[in-house]
């Protein structure tokens, strides 16, 4: 990668970042021990697509600290914060191994989501437990990884419910850019 692709690759990882940051800002629905539907994942899982793993996982990770420091930092400890906000952000980053492939957003998306379900999941099954309430949507709980299923997947479902249709409405104007194709004469 020569150095005016690099600083390409920065600047559009630094705005997507931001974007994603302002998006955040803006809750469509919020859960009630964290986890929100916003719009935050477009940018993220398109800079992811268009510029591969490395620096995917590399913008989720300054995401995932942003989100902490701007969010309210909601977590039990430093288990929590490493895990619901540095690897589960730093997860939407391996939608970047769908990078050049036809199709590659909608899988993209698919993985980048998942990845991150599946922290919060494995966060809230063992660091959450504790608050697990008796009853979660009109259903008893009592085991920890059934309600953490449930909860994660709530907000985590219809975020990537969301990012996927905003993709499949913006894939006709914007197909070249989901398939980095005015990246590939850098």
């Amino acid at each position: 990668m020569n150095s005016h692709t690099r600083v390409r690759m920065l600047c559009e990882g630094a705005m997507m970042v931001a974007a994603a940051q302002i998006l955040s800002m803006i809750k469509l629905w919020e859960m009630p021990w964290g986890g929100s539907v916003v719009l935050a994942m477009v940018p993220m899982i398109l800079f992811a697509v268009r510029w591969g793993l490395g620096p995917g996982l590399l913008a989720g990770f300054v995401f995932g600290v942003l989100q902490f420091v701007f969010d309210g930092g909601f977590a039990l400890g430093w288990q929590s914060i490493i895990g619901d906000y540095l690897v589960a952000f730093t997860a939407l980053g391996l939608a970047g191994v769908m990078k050049g492939r036809k199709g590659g957003i909608y899988i993209g998306t698919v993985i980048g989501c998942l990845a991150r379900f599946l922290v919060h999941y494995v966060v809230g099954a063992t660091v959450w437990a504790s608050y697990m309430p008796d009853v979660f949507l009109g259903l008893p709980m009592g085991n920890p990884w059934v309600y953490s299923f449930l909860y994660n997947i709530v907000y985590m479902g219809l975020n990537t419910v969301i990012t996927l249709v905003v993709f499949v409405l913006l894939a006709k104007p914007l197909g070249k850019y989901f398939r980095g194709e005015d990246l590939r004469n850098l």
